[in-house]
């Protein structure tokens, strides 16, 4: 997400951190650009106006001007102000209340509603420890209520059954019964699309509002239909009275217009990311981390909480008892590593998090996705346990094996074994302190010396 406007505002703020001091001249000259740079992200028109005033405002003034390192604090500006329109600050969700906690999912159809639905689900289920139901009141899509069913299966969660030949307002009525029935923290509704908005699918889910009054209605969105992203969401809100936004399919967006218009234009937040086709796809928006991430500085606070509640823990407690012990790090632990990489999402999404990822050529970036990592986990699925363990003894006509066995190439083979030595090496490293070395050097990355989100600096 966001690649073309990370592009073209890094550019822009290089020049801008190379010169001595800052003139209106050279202010203008910039803002000029990073106008253009949101309006080709396909950011609506009157917030461009509004960022760029607040921009120039303060750049103009004493703030920038007169500092003894401009070039930074204009590029603190631009990040403050980033923040700002879209929101200040993470949004959650309002579950306080008897329950059933009931969340309300619109939208248009093709938005993403229903895979929303899952995703929701299983966040809700893993980090807030929620008991939750899904139901589905889309009689009017073949095989909606049938797709539904399967996801709340794969996230464990309730499944309230209906069928296409009940009206969405029995459906409604007879989930909630059933959710306070037995018991169940939070009841997820995923309620019919349209191509458009009209006046029928607003009647539909208005009337579904009034029986379920919901704590939350949330709008799903396609974030590739940038600033129509908005418009739709504003449509919808001025009938629906909605509590906030889920913007799907980022890791398909270059863009980014959508997550930087829809809180000026809808005055809703953004509460989440879908950020990729799996379950565990979705992450809480937070601004100042988005914010980060556009201006390359990463979004290291997202990535050691993805880490931390995605690695399995006994495999890392194993591994770390394996080095206090003097065994070394194999190719077991390297495949067990990627199985875990893996389970963390989309690749690029990971990348996009680490600061300077922005500065690496396009070849060596090209080279990091999940393809990828399936294909070495496959390579290393070729060999025999004693290879994993003993990777030194894979000669020639093991490798020709291997590669015969994994479909691939012996360059393939020889590839992997070369990045497995590489990680070799970085786990070498990272004994005896080694990992606070490394976040340390990261932490220079940021803006005044620290982490974003206001986390202190590493001793």
């Amino acid at each position: 997400m966001f690649e073309s406007l990370n592009e073209r505002l890094q550019e822009t703020l290089k020049r801008v951190r190379g010169q001595a001091r800052l003139t209106e001249t050279n202010i203008q000259d910039a803002l000029r650009d990073v106008r253009m740079a949101l309006l080709e992200a396909d950011v609506a028109l009157p917030v461009v106006k509004t960022f760029i005033d607040q921009v120039r405002e303060r750049a103009i003034g004493r703030e920038v001007t007169h500092s003894l390192n401009p070039g930074q604090v204009m590029v603190k500006v631009v990040n403050e102000e980033l923040v700002k329109i879209m929101g200040e600050e993470n949004a959650a969700l309002n579950l306080k209340t008897q329950p059933p906690a009931v969340i309300l999912m619109a939208g248009l159809q093709g938005s993403g509603k229903t895979t929303s639905s899952a995703k929701l689900a299983r966040l809700l289920k893993e980090r807030e420890k929620k008991s939750v139901m899904l139901v589905s009141c889309d009689v009017y899509r073949p095989a909606a209520i049938e797709q539904l069913k399967t996801l709340a299966a794969e996230v464990s969660a309730g499944f309230f059954p209906s069928s296409p030949d009940q009206a969405p307002l029995s459906i409604a009525k007879a989930a909630l019964a059933e959710a306070k029935l037995r018991q169940f923290d939070v009841l997820i509704v995923d309620t019919a699309g349209r191509l458009h908005v009209n006046a029928e699918l607003m009647d539909e889910i208005q009337a579904l509002h009034g029986v379920l009054n919901p704590i939350e209605t949330l709008f799903v969105v396609d974030s590739m239909s940038g600033q129509d992203a908005a418009n739709t969401a504003k449509a919808f809100d001025d009938t629906l009275a909605l509590t906030g936004v889920i913007l799907t399919k980022t890791d398909g967006d270059a863009r980014g217009g959508a997550a930087l218009s829809i809180r000026q234009i809808t005055g809703k937040p953004i509460k989440f990311l879908g950020v990729g086709e799996k379950t565990a796809a979705l992450e809480p928006f937070h601004p100042d981390r988005v914010a980060s991430r556009i201006l390359g500085m990463g979004d290291v606070l997202s990535l050691v909480e993805d880490i931390e509640r995605q690695v399995d823990q006994k495999q890392a407690a194993r591994l770390a008892r394996k080095f206090q012990k003097g065994k070394g790090f194999d190719l077991e632990d390297f495949r067990s590593q990627m199985q875990q990489m893996q389970g963390m999402g989309s690749l690029s999404d990971m990348l996009e998090k680490i600061p300077g990822i922005a500065e690496l050529p396009d070849a060596v970036k090209a080279q990091a996705n999940d393809k990828q990592v399936g294909k070495l986990i496959a390579i290393i699925n070729s060999m025999t346990p004693q290879e994993r363990r003993f990777p030194d003894t894979i000669n020639g006509s093991r490798k020709r094996r291997i590669a015969v066995g994994s479909g691939n190439q012996i360059q393939d083979v020889n590839r992997l074994l070369k990045q497995f030595k590489q990680a070799q090496k970085m786990m070498k490293k990272m004994k005896g302190g080694g990992m606070s070395k490394m976040m340390r050097g990261l932490q220079g990355r940021f803006p005044g010396g620290g982490f974003p989100g206001g986390r202190p600096p590493l001793r």
